[in-house]
């Protein structure tokens, strides 16, 4: 989810083809990313709902997230099921199918993930990085400190730069 963000907010016309690499990068299988199975429209209503659910990921208010992830869940959900399909061991989906559209498999799947981080950690762990250099949406990592940069390397930038100003002001 996080990377299908932030490619489609870099690229925000991203390809029929580059969003099929990137689904199949994480795991979907190359038969459902045919051009006749994830057609060009189903890559541009893909699209739009990336652009949805990056309203959740840059929310910074766990109430707001929560209303917003209902909201995503009472659209596009289906009842909880379990599913094992491609090689891929027991795992719940909450689509309303196995013919289910892209557009709403990843909304429904995406808002199921993200319920299950607030709920786990009671908060938002995910965001987008902080320094004014970069736009970067990260996963977080739960536990601890709450982060704000996608990176270490947007983390030592900020310091550094926070620091020279310091030093000169």
């Amino acid at each position: 989810m996080i990377d299908l963000a932030n490619a489609v907010r870099a690229t925000p016309d991203l390809s029929r083809e580059a969003l099929a690499e990137l689904l199949a990068h994480h795991g979907e299988n190359a038969r459902d990313l045919t051009p006749t199975a994830f057609s060009v429209h189903d890559a541009d209503e893909l699209r739009a709902a990336v652009v949805r659910i990056t309203g959740v990921l840059t929310e910074t208010d766990p109430d707001r997230a929560a209303e917003e992830i209902n909201s995503l869940l009472a659209a596009h959900a289906g009842p909880p099921r379990l599913s094992r399909h491609d090689g891929h061991p027991w795992h719940l989906h909450v689509d309303r199918g196995d013919d289910t559209d892209w557009a709403d498999w990843f909304l429904a799947a995406g808002a199921l993930a993200l319920a299950q981080i607030l709920t786990e950690h009671g908060r938002i762990t995910w965001g987008e990085c902080a320094s004014a250099r970069c736009a970067t949406l990260y996963p977080g990592t739960g536990p601890g400190s709450a982060q704000r940069y996608c990176s270490a390397a947007c983390a030592t930038r900020e310091r550094v730069a926070a620091h020279r100003r310091r030093a000169k002001g």
